[in-house]
């Protein structure tokens, strides 16, 4: 049982990984879905992707009524068997009606697309409240480094050995915000409400200086 009580203007780290720590994305399309869905289900009307559009683009090109925003998406990182999102709950019960949302479709997605029945996520999404800082800022800075383990499996206790490839990666890793962080136009940013958080948060300035000192401690 959750024990973090949700409540609105509060900021949660949510998370999840792949029932039996299987992979929950095992292609560029369903990194894709997963990313469009994180824009989609943002809203109180329903989703239904096949018609509406398979990635962001298409939706805005169709202009499709999401209707209210559930919650406000900080930042968020989707590895192959895993996932963080940052949140900021608007009103009560938004983050329950996008998790469940946001998981139902995903899963019904994976799980027509290579035929298997049965839950994809491991039990519910844990969370944790990002009551202030330094344990805010050190959250959005942990979502965005997940993808260094990809190319430094063990760089958080040994440290990193090629730093121009881990930064290298980061700077060509699609599937987080940290592309949108460091002041990239891209389709995706639409996902983010960076004016729910502190204005130093979202300087592309502040948050490179951050990721800096982040993998120069390792």
């Amino acid at each position: 049982m959750r024990k973090v009580t949700f409540a609105p203007g509060e900021y949660y780290h949510l998370y999840n990984r792949g029932v039996d720590k299987r992979k929950i994305f095992t292609r560029e399309a369903d990194y894709e879905r997963f990313v469009t869905l994180l824009y989609a289900c943002n809203g109180t009307r329903g989703v239904d992707l096949d018609e509406q559009g398979k990635d962001i683009a298409t939706l805005l090109e169709k202009q499709v009524d999401r209707g209210e925003p559930l919650i406000d998406i900080c930042a968020y990182v989707l590895m192959p068997n895993h996932f963080h999102v940052m949140v900021r709950e608007i009103n009560e019960a938004g983050i329950g009606r996008f998790m469940h949302k946001f998981g139902v479709a995903y899963t019904s997605y994976f799980n027509k697309k290579y035929d298997r029945t049965g839950s994809l996520f491991q039990g519910t999404y844990k969370a944790n409240h990002a009551s202030k800082d330094p344990y805010c800022s050190y959250v959005i800075s942990y979502i965005h480094l997940n993808p260094v383990k990809l190319v430094e499996p063990k760089w958080k206790k040994t440290g990193i050995t090629n730093r121009a490839l881990a930064e290298k990666f980061l700077s060509q890793y699609k599937y987080s915000s940290y592309l949108d962080y460091c002041g990239n136009n891209r389709t995706q940013t639409l996902i983010l409400n960076k004016a729910s958080l502190p204005t130093f948060y979202t300087s592309a300035g502040y948050f490179k200086k951050e990721i800096q000192i982040w993998l120069n401690k390792g």
